[in-house]
This record gives C-alpha cells, structure tokens and sequence, in this order.
C-alpha cells in the first residue's frame, strides 16, 4: 500500500517545494557536525565496552574516555563533590532522581514540594508516586511563570522530604530563582532536585550556587546526540536504582551506557561559549521584533528575562494548531501548546497556570533559535507566518474585527 507522503498533493511534494525553515530548538536541536565527528569512531573502530576493563586493554581505554568526559562534565556545571550518572535522557534522569530518591527515603516523610508548571517526566513521576502513597504539593506561578520562594518555604513541613523544580522552562523560558530557593531548602535539611535539562549549555550554573542535591542535565537541546542525558547526585545522597543490572554507573543504572553518546554529550557542552549564547539571544530578540512589526494582535507569554534561545507568543484570534499546520506546509517548523499537539483537548498547561486566559493559550506559538539559525531563516519565517495568520484571520470565528 502506498503510504499518505507517496500520493501526489502529499506532505511529501510539498515539502519538497519549499526551503524548510527549522524553529522548535526547544523540543530538539541538530546535532553540530562537529559532535558527530567526535563520535564517530565509537561506532566503529573504539567499540569495546567499560565492563570489559577487566578482561582487556580495549575495554580499559574506553572506560578511561568516558571517565575523562564524566569529570569534564561534572566540573561544567561545579559539581565535583559528586556522582554523575549518565542516562538515556532527561526524562530518565527526572524519573531517577525523583523516584529513586522518594522510594529509598520514605520513611523520613511522605510529602514533595514541587510547581504547577513542571515538565511532564516530573509531572508524570509525581503522579505515579502519589499512586504509591505521596503526597505532593503543586506551587502556583506568577503571570510571569516565577515560582515565589516564600511559598516553597511556607509549603515545607516536618514530613517534607524533596522539593524538585525545574531551572528553565522550555514552554516559556523563564528562569525561576534557584539560588534563593536552594538556600531557602538546604537551611531546612530537605533534598532539593533541580532540572535543567533546557538549561544544560545554554545558561551555565553552579550546582554549589544553587544547593542543590541533584541536577538533571541532557545532550539533544544542546546540539548533542539524542538519548543521551546525565543526573548529577551530592555526595552523599542515596537513592533507589531504577533500572537494576551490573555494577554500571555506580550501581545506579544497570545496563551499558551510550558511550557515542556520552562522547557526543561532552563535545557539545565544549563548544559552547558566551559568544553562541549572545548570538542566539540577539537572533531571538530579533525574531520577536520582526514578529510586532509585522503581526497585530501579538503578545509575549512569559518574561523578557528568559533563557536565550527560547520565545512563546500568543496571536490573537487564531488558533494555534491552525497555524502551525499551515505554517508547515510553507515550510516553517514551529509547535504550539494547544489542542491536538498535546494530544489533549485543552490548551497549554503551562500557560493556563500562568492565566492566560483559554483562548489566548491556544493562540500561542513557541519558537526555539539554534546555532544554525539564520536573519535570512527569521525573515522568511515571520513572512510566511504573516501570510498564514492573515489567511486565518479572514476565516476566524474568533471575532477579530477588521
């Protein structure tokens, strides 16, 4: 049978019609040629695995790279006084540090502190563990998307036993104060877990700054491979594995790491530097301009001061998921929080925790910048965009008045 992308009118030819234009860095990024290069020969001529170390001298070497690319990363983020445990992504690494922390901890308290506007690893984790028992506490967010310190110190209470809140988030950028909450949780004695995961490369930290028992860090966001990801753990810190098998990362993740990966994990965070980031940031803040000048009826979600590559705006009376498919098939990737694209009927999370009011939240457009992108890419974009909100706009039934 011929596949949908094989009929004539298909996806596929118009793809084919069109530049395509990539924008949703914040879900994913390309991986830089420059990683890849770095990773190459672990598929094919470094290919021994670390457990093999005490069998021969093959199995030796590659113990010793990836160990060489686990102190680089561990003292990227100033978190030599720890562990860091390689995982097959974000998400792993947040289902590790959260659930295996509470299940070998249980019996000093029940209760978790953490936001309404958590990736969906923690949400979900969060969920399964109050399956189990837990009781967790959701702060509120500001319009803004800020978590308030004062509201983390006065949900602490004596069964309290972790608080996890994400550093970035890849909706809407905001940054949330992680030192002040750090300090506000280390002074309680409770397990303070932080993931930031959009944050790896893009916004450097100190885990010491921040307090913080354990870190979630991953590749794919940040030109790395995909299924590539870290969880940094304090010294100290005891948690359940997840995944049981050999004597693998410290006992903590059975099973053969993905030593390309890793390689590819390490390249990347080195070749990012100040200079990346302020380009991005400048690109991202051009982006925006381009967009007000261009679109009426746009508004920010989300603060001015955000992580540098990411930006969430609202079109008014239109509808997110209209947009984005017609934008792709002009040739511009983007994604929106609403409707079919989160594969539930209702708008973004996120937003609507932040009160954006329903309409606005499926009106939104997240837009991701990379290494890779261009003016010229941003241009097109915000002409094709124009193009395609205008459409809509004269089919609205939303009540937009010309």
């Amino acid at each position: 049978m011929e596949s949908l992308h094989g009929i004539p009118g298909g996806k596929k030819e118009v793809w084919n019609t069109v530049s395509r234009i990539y924008l949703d860095g914040t879900l994913t990024t390309r991986t830089d040629p420059q990683v890849l290069e770095e990773m190459l020969p672990y598929f094919t001529e470094k290919y021994a695995v670390p457990s093999s170390q005490f069998s021969h001298s093959h199995g030796k070497a590659i113990e010793e790279e990836i160990e060489k690319r686990r102190e680089f990363i561990k003292g990227y983020i100033d978190g030599k006084e720890g562990k860091l445990i390689f995982t097959s992504g974000g998400t792993e690494a947040n289902n590790l540090a959260i659930k295996g922390f509470a299940r070998e901890n249980w019996d000093k308290g029940m209760h978790i502190i953490s936001s309404s506007i958590e990736h969906q690893s923690v949400r979900h984790t969060l969920y399964t563990l109050e399956k189990e028992g837990f009781e967790v506490t959701y702060l509120p967010v500001s319009p803004e998307g800020y978590v308030d310190p004062d509201d983390v110190k006065k949900n602490i209470r004596e069964d309290t036993i972790l608080v996890t809140l994400q550093h970035s988030n890849p909706e809407v950028g905001v940054i949330q104060p992680i030192e002040e909450i750090g300090k506000i949780v280390k002074e309680k004695g409770i397990a303070f877990h932080v993931d930031a995961a959009y944050s790896t490369g893009w916004i450097p930290f100190s885990v010491e700054n921040w307090k913080a028992d354990m870190v979630t860090l991953t590749a794919h966001k940040v030109h790395g491979p995909k299924g590539t990801g870290a969880l940094w753990i304090r010294d100290g810190i005891k948690i359940k594995p997840l995944i049981d098998g050999t004597f693998h990362e410290y006992g903590l993740r059975g099973g053969i790491p993905n030593i390309p990966g890793i390689i590819g994990f390490a390249k990347a965070l080195e070749l990012m530097d100040d200079e990346e980031r302020e380009r991005v940031k400048y690109l991202r803040d051009y982006l925006w301009k381009r967009l007000k000048e261009e679109i009426e009826d746009i508004k920010l979600n989300g603060p001015e001061e955000r992580h540098p590559a990411n930006l969430n705006v609202t079109i008014r009376y239109v509808e997110g998921e209209a947009v984005v498919i017609q934008l792709d098939l002009l040739g511009v990737s983007v994604t929106t929080g609403s409707a079919c694209f989160s594969r539930k009927l209702e708008a973004s999370y996120v937003l609507r925790a932040m009160g954006v009011p329903y309409e606005d939240a499926h009106g939104s457009l997240r837009f991701g910048i990379s290494r890779f992108t261009t003016e010229k890419e941003i241009d097109e974009a915000v002409s094709r965009l124009k193009e395609v909100v205008e459409r809509l706009r004269k089919i609205s039934p939303l009540g937009r008045k010309e």
